[in-house]
């Protein structure tokens, strides 16, 4: 699959899981169990229950994502942009 394909969805860590995983709600109500991505385990990221989170999913199977960007309070820049 393309990486064009990819919707981008904003939410709130509910709950973190076993195994680097994460409950997640999106802005429009809906709950799913998101990964973080590989660059931010890379870096030490930490995700914690309440933090503000960008993610990515898959258009066919809506119940899973990847985490690819952590909101910080305080800060308005929104994440880097991909060419």
């Amino acid at each position: 699959m393309a990486k064009e394909e990819l919707i981008e969805m904003n939410g709130v860590v509910d709950e973190v899981l076993p195994d680097s995983r994460y409950r997640v709600t999106l802005d429009n109500g809906h709950t799913l169990v998101a990964y973080s991505a590989g660059k931010m385990r890379k870096h030490h990221i930490r995700i914690l229950a309440g933090d503000k989170v960008s993610l990515e999913m898959s258009p066919y199977d809506l119940s899973k994502g990847r985490i690819t960007f952590r909101h910080i309070e305080g800060r308005n820049s929104p994440p880097p942009q991909r060419s």
